[in-house]
Parts: structure tokens; sequence; C-alpha cells
């Protein structure tokens, strides 16, 4: 994980108390969270004491990782434990960050949807149910055991993670290692494929935009063309991909950050909607 490391085995320096403290300080995720790399410093902040075990005194190594590791990223907190233990025990056996990368990436909108299924909309609406007709019924401890209960469980759900991770990044490294540059590879073109998706999905743009057809006839109702329904049947959401392509070029070619890619996609979308072109 240094700057000058080619990937080889190293000997590990984490100990298991390193991957605790290091799923303990997992709480702290978000609270770097902003809207240019969104839990990127937060995650950075997480595995902080541990890459610093690991590059030791060489201190411009650490801020190289620390700089690379703060990139975006936004995943579950409940699960974040398992991908940065996978991450450390690969660093601690000395593969190169772009081979971790490429498993960090895949997994953080996998753990994503799994974590806030888990925790929003599962654990929480169980206990709330539970503890609230306690409550209801005279237990004046109910909101704190509930408080209690539902923080208990998400621990205990994090140190699995945590667990697990460190278990398979280990292992990963001692059969895989001579494979890993094709498995980040893969995991790369997986991760983009479901971000792309997601991009598909949850970008909105749609034309209003419509135009009569045929020639006016006495007492027949002109037909119209629907634009966006056109498109729609000929390649559906492709409005989302073309503008999903120019925000990855502005940032790409151009080194927009996400300020202005909000301030220009405000600026376009309000402009286009007042002159009746988008709805």
């Amino acid at each position: 994980m240094t700057g000058s490391n080619t990937g080889a085995a190293q000997t590990p320096v984490l100990t298991n108390r390193d991957y605790i403290k290091t799923m303990l300080r997992s709480y702290f995720l978000q609270n770097g969270f902003n809207y240019s790399n969104y839990q990127g410093l937060g995650y950075a902040n997480v595995i902080y004491p541990a890459l610093k075990k690991i590059h030791g005194d060489d201190k411009q190594a650490l801020c190289e990782d620390l700089e690379k590791n703060s990139e975006f990223y936004n995943t579950n907190p409940v699960l974040v434990p398992f991908i940065t233990s996978l991450h450390l025990a690969m660093a601690d056996q000395g593969m190169d960050y772009d081979e971790v990368r490429g498993l960090k990436m895949a997994l953080m909108g996998p753990l994503a949807g799994i974590g806030d299924s888990l925790s929003q909309f599962c654990i929480a609406p169980l206990y709330s149910t539970i503890f609230a007709s306690l409550a209801t019924s005279g237990l004046a401890f109910a909101p704190v055991a509930f408080f209690l209960a539902i923080n208990a469980t998400l621990l205990a759900i994090k140190t699995v993670m945590c667990n697990l991770g460190h278990k398979l990044g280990a292992a990963v490294v001692d059969k895989l290692s001579k494979s890993m540059s094709l498995i980040s590879e893969t995991a790369s073109m997986v991760g983009v494929t479901v971000i792309a998706g997601l991009s598909a999905t949850f970008v909105k743009i749609n034309i209003g935009v419509e135009f009569a057809a045929g020639a006016v006839e006495e007492g027949v109702k002109q037909s119209t063309v629907n634009i966006q329904g056109m498109m729609d049947n000929i390649a559906p959401s492709l409005l989302p991909m073309l503008y999903m392509l120019l925000m990855y070029y502005l940032i790409k070619k151009r080194g927009w950050n996400t300020y202005k890619l909000v301030i220009l996609t405000v600026i376009i979308g309000v402009a286009l909607s007042c002159a009746g072109v988008l709805i």
C-alpha cells in the first residue's frame, strides 16, 4: 500500500484489536459527509489509525494512501466494517491500492442496498413496533430499552461483518494473489454496471414537447406526437444516460467538481422547464 509497493506480500502488522478499533470508528463514517465525495472523507478517517500502523514511519505513503481513500464513497454504515476489514487485510499483506479499490468499489452499491433494507426497513420497524407497544402499555423503560436493543443488534452485525471481512481479505491474498488484477478489474466492471443501472433508474428527464401530425380536417381531431413517448419506444432512459455521460465528461476531462455539476443541473433544469421543453 505504500507509494513504492508493487503488490509483494509483506508481514502483517495489524492485530484483531486494530480491526475492532476500525469497526468502532465506523460510527464516525458520516461525520465528514459532503456533496463532493459523500462518505469519502469519513472512510479515510475510519481506517486512518490502521493505515498509519501499516505504513509506519513512511508519512509520505500514508498521506498518499489517505488521499486516495478520500475519493467518492457511499455505502451503509452498518455493513461498512466488512469493506474496511477486507480492505485492511489486503493492504496489510502488501496489496496495491488499485487492486484493493476494485473490490472496495464493487461492494459499495450492493452492501448499501442490503444494509439499508436490513437496518431501516427490517430492524428499526420491528423494534419500533415492539417497544412502542410496550410504551403504550405503560412501560416507562420502553424508549430506553428500544435504544439499547437496536444499538446492540447493529453492533453485533458490525462485529460479524468485521470478522468476515478480515477472514475473506486474508483468504483472497493467500489463494488468489496471482489473479488479483483480473478480480479487481472484474469487480470494477460489476460496480460500474450497477452504478450505470442506478443512474438510468433514478435520473428522470422527460421531454414535454408535442407536435401536430397530419393535415387539419373539419370535424376530425388532429393527432399529436409525443417526443418522449417516441424516445421511450426507441431507447428507454436514453436521456438520463446521455446526461450522465455529460457529467462524466465534465468530471473526467474538464475537472469539474460536484458543486459545479449541481449548479449546472439546476440551471439547465429550471431554464428548460420554464421553456416548456422538460416536464
